[in-house]
């Protein structure tokens, strides 16, 4: 089996001593994307996925970078380099705050609007769901989910967006007990999601053993370029 690592992003603020936790700086998050462009890596899409049916047609250094919320900060700070190394990331919609502000984290972010998400190129930046509410879901009933679920579909047909068919679960969190966690997968299923983004920090086997539980690496904004790569080469620290 191939190794795809999947790296965690939130915010991007250009204040150097707000770089931490879910705040990195911008000057660290182009270092590291330095790092993945001259050092040979592939940056995927989830729908690039579709195409490698087997661990030997993935491409030997492939990583997914994303990053949750759709904070107005990303569009202008992370979205530019991106394009400047013409490298791809993904970006997951809470599809209520959408041209609001997060009641979550560390304080109040403005999340770009319907306009803002339409500017970004789906060449370089493919948008996928993170919740309608920012709900939870490990801690919400079957029917909880089921409605927000519902809401998320009418949001994107509304707004006439184009998403792919993945999830990046709130908090890295969703039912993991049965027999919620099968009645879980099955809505997921229902709703045509191909893939479901959990935290985990461990290095991914592809292909996927559970294409619903997605581990990702969370990369903070006090991490050192030394640390960044060995969490994209060995995973989780101990």
């Amino acid at each position: 089996m191939a190794k795809l690592p999947v790296l965690m992003y939130h915010s991007v603020t250009t204040v150097t001593n707000l770089s931490k936790g879910l705040t990195i700086h911008v000057d660290n998050l182009e270092k590291q994307l330095l790092y993945l462009k001259n050092n040979g890596y592939t940056t995927l899409h989830f729908k690039d996925l579709e195409r490698f049916k087997a661990a030997k047609d993935l491409p030997k250094k492939s990583v997914i970078i994303t990053f949750d919320d759709v904070y107005v900060n990303q569009l202008e700070l992370a979205y530019p380099l991106f394009k400047k190394h013409n490298l791809k990331a993904c970006f997951y919609v809470p599809f209520k705050f959408v041209g609001n502000k997060n009641n979550w984290d560390e304080g109040e972010k403005t999340i770009m609007s319907v306009a803002q998400l339409k500017q970004l190129d789906p060449s370089i930046i493919e948008l996928g769901w993170h919740s309608y509410g920012h709900i939870n879901y490990q801690l919400s009933s079957i029917n909880t989910i089921k409605l927000d679920l519902k809401s998320c579909q009418e949001f994107i047909s509304n707004n006439g967006l184009e998403l792919s068919n993945t999830i990046a679960y709130p908090y890295g969190k969703f039912p993991r007990k049965n027999p919620i966690n099968k009645q879980f997968e099955t809505l997921l299923k229902t709703n045509r999601l191909d893939y479901g983004l959990r935290i985990g920090n461990r290095i991914n086997k592809f292909p996927f053993k559970n294409k619903y539980q997605v581990q990702r690496l969370d990369i903070k904004g006090d991490d050192t370029l030394l640390k960044f790569i060995w969490k994209l080469k060995v995973g989780k620290l101990f």
